[in-house]
Order: C-alpha cells, then sequence, then structure tokens
C-alpha cells in the first residue's frame, strides 16, 4: 500500500484547502474539494487505477453534499456518510488487493480485433 506521487499531492493539496477554510468560506471550500477530488478521479482513471478512481469520485459527491450543508437535512447527512465510507471502502479496497483490477487484460482471449 504504497504511496505514490499522486497520493501525496492529495494530501499536499487537501490540507491546504483545510487551511482555506480559515480565510474562505466553508461553501466555496466545498466546492473547490469537489473540484479537487474530480481532477484526482480523472487522474487515477488515467492512470489507470478504476478503482480509486471510483473512490475520488464518491468522495467528490462528499463534497457536493458538504456544499449543500449536510446538518440541515437527515437525508443529506446520511449522503454524506454513505459517499465518505463508499469513497474509504473503494481505496483500501483497491489497494489491499481485494477488488479485482479491471485495468489490466490477463483475460487471456484472442478473439479481439
Amino acid at each position: 500500500m504504497a504511496m505514490d506521487a499522486l497520493d501525496y499531492a492529495a494530501v499536499v493539496g487537501i490540507l491546504g484547502l483545510v487551511a482555506a477554510t480559515q480565510v474562505l468560506e466553508g461553501t466555496l471550500v466545498a466546492v473547490l474539494l469537489a473540484g479537487f477530488a474530480l481532477s484526482l478521479s480523472t487522474w487515477r482513471l488515467y492512470g489507470g487505477r478504476l478503482w480509486e478512481a471510483l473512490a475520488w469520485l464518491a468522495w467528490v459527491g462528499t463534497a457536493v453534499v458538504t456544499a449543500f450543508g449536510p446538518d440541515s437535512h437527515p437525508v443529506l447527512l446520511a449522503a454524506f456518510f454513505t459517499t465518505m465510507a463508499l469513497g474509504i471502502a473503494l481505496l483500501f479496497g483497491s489497494r489491499l488487493g481485494l477488488l479485482p483490477d479491471l485495468a489490466s487484460d490477463d483475460a487471456g482471449t484472442s478473439d479481439r480485433a
């Protein structure tokens, strides 16, 4: 479960956004976090890590729910925790090898053109 350059960029970026909460409005920081997570999701997909891309996409949903204010409605609170847990499960499932590798072509089929 070694960290790569995108993992370090994610940690630094999220810490930067946490620091930005002292200066910027919470909704704006949530929108910035959603955009940052979407960017990381795209890079993970481009790198062939499909499950991790889906994890970051789930965290985009978490950030969007945060922008709406999850404490305002119980459904938003449930959506917040569900998308957060889904992202964590997908990330650790991918890193620990519990999910199948969908990017590799190990099926051995030779009938493709």
